[in-house]
């Protein structure tokens, strides 16, 4: 038996297995070849976990404030001091400029701050119905200034305003562009597979939304909102403004597929089988294409993300005491305080991560569904 012939028999087995597997094997074994992809998938799981358990995860209430320590520099965690091992911090010693009234914060390694972990700490309910008062990190004596990422100008902690704006900023471009792919698809399918005066009506509001440019849109229907509007009822508000807003995109392009497919001998195949509409739409046209339907969903997201920052960074969109990621931005935006808390920028680079993470899981299944790739 030659050499060939041994490889070809030892390659048989994986082939087998290939040919065997099932559709969601196959997009598993080609999604884990993408490494960017796959780290940036883990990346994303994590942030899931503190949306769901960021109450756990924030070592504060987003509601905290210690007026003693505004702007406070970021920590530093030791595992060893002069006093012995442990995990710690070392707390400030503050001066103010007598003519610029600024306060400024130096370590204090004589000032040693225990910190622990499931450590007692600000009562929170978790999951809405939960009583609890332990946290994943946090100091020994709930009263002593642990702050990690440093503090705001309201001497709030910056991690825990961060962990609570993730889930804040997240969930409005996951919920929005749900909104909006569930119109955008529905209206698309509808749209190129009757055609006629159903396709002009459809298309000609496409047109008229696609015409007026997006920020002065988002910020004309944001500025209608009543200004007394609570933190939850303008939550609501501004994703479903952002999901009406980018439905269209996603409409043209569904409705291009469907134009294409609805001429193919499948379709004819299931009319003359007596399938109904919805199903020839939902159920042999629509899955043809839904890699790019994947791409286009993960795509989405950070846009979405970056619009209800862009929103709140300029004030109209989600406001305090609602906490996102454009909200915290308010104060980086400032260079007078910006020069001087630099750690204010945490919250921009956590939106670059989330979003550049959805760019890499969306090319990564994008490729990885693609049927002329299996």
């Amino acid at each position: 038996m030659t050499l060939k012939e041994a490889e070809g028999i030892a390659e048989r087995p994986a082939e087998v297995a290939r040919t065997r597997a099932s559709q969601r094997k196959l997009v598993w074994w080609a999604f884990k070849k993408h490494r960017l992809a796959l780290v940036s998938a883990w990346l994303l799981a994590g942030m899931l976990v503190v949306i769901a358990l960021c109450e756990f995860v924030a070592p504060f209430d987003d509601r905290h404030r210690d007026s003693a320590y505004t702007t406070a520099p970021p920590q530093v965690l030791k595992l060893w001091s002069d006093s012995g091992f442990g995990l710690h911090v070392d707390g400030y010693t503050s001066e103010q400029d007598p003519r610029s009234l600024r306060i400024t914060y130096e370590a204090n390694p004589e000032d040693r701050i225990d910190v622990g972990f499931f450590v007692k700490g600000e009562e929170y309910e978790l999951f809405g119905f939960i009583p609890m008062d332990r946290h994943l990190l946090g100091p020994q004596d709930p009263g002593d200034p642990m702050y990690l990422w440093g503090t705001t100008t309201d001497g709030q902690d910056l991690l825990s305003q961060v962990v609570y704006a993730t889930r804040v900023s997240a969930s409005v471009g996951i919920i929005g562009v749900l909104l909006a792919f569930l119109l955008g698809i529905v209206l698309g399918a509808v749209s190129g597979y009757f055609g006629g005066w159903i396709d002009n009506a459809v298309q000609r509001v496409i047109e008229l939304i696609m015409s007026v440019p997006s920020i002065p849109l988002w910020l004309g229907l944001a500025a209608a909102l009543p200004a007394q509007m609570g933190p939850v009822g303008r939550y609501f508000i501004i994703t479903t403004i952002l999901a009406l807003v980018a439905w269209t995109g996603l409409a043209r392009e569904v409705r291009g597929r469907f134009l294409a497919l609805r001429s193919e001998e499948f379709v004819t195949s299931a009319m003359l089988d007596g399938s109904s509409h919805t199903r020839i739409m939902f159920r042999h046209m629509l899955p043809s294409f839904s890699s790019h339907i994947i791409a286009a969903l993960s795509l989405s997201i950070p846009g979405m993300i970056l619009a209800e920052t862009a929103l709140s960074w300029l004030g109209m969109g989600l406001r305090p005491p609602a906490v996102s990621w454009g909200v915290q931005l308010q104060d980086a935006s400032k260079w007078s305080v910006l020069s001087g808390a630099p750690w204010l920028l945490i919250p921009g680079l956590c939106v670059v991560l989330v979003v550049l993470a959805f760019n890499f899981v969306g090319d990564g299944l994008r490729d990885a569904a693609d049927p002329y790739k299996h």
